[in-house]
């Protein structure tokens, strides 16, 4: 059974930074897709923001494209999401996801395309 455990969330200020890890076990890292979500108003998931199994592609929502970093480290099963120049718009809890059925890069952006999901970490920007 795969498992995701997400961290690094916080209270921060805007214009501030968190860095989100989202550590995978049970299953083979480097085979799954990996995304971010958050919910969203008359929304389920939010994409935020997806990474393909080598790393090499990545996806991001427009509202934090620029200001938000995905990442993984397959040695470690670890994905990340550095996020910076946050504000209060961005406070939610933040879901990391793992698809290991091969999805195209607009199915990144579908919370339903994905099979495992972690508990969520909570981040809150300060106005």
């Amino acid at each position: 059974q795969v498992q995701l455990v997400e961290s690094g969330g916080g209270l921060v200020q805007t214009g501030g930074s968190l860095r989100l890890s989202c550590a995978a076990s049970g299953g083979t890292f480097s085979s799954s897709g990996m995304g971010w979500f958050r919910p969203a108003p008359g929304k389920e998931r939010e994409f935020v923001a997806a990474i393909s199994r080598s790393g090499v592609i990545t996806s991001y929502a427009d509202s934090v494209k620029g200001r938000f970093t995905i990442s993984r480290d397959n040695a470690k099963n670890t994905v990340y999401l550095q996020m910076n120049s946050l504000n209060p718009e961005d406070t939610a809890v933040y879901y990391c996801a793992a698809a290991f059925r091969p999805i195209t890069i607009s199915q990144t952006t579908n919370y339903m395309s994905y099979d495992y999901w972690g508990q969520g970490t909570q981040v809150t920007v300060s106005s």
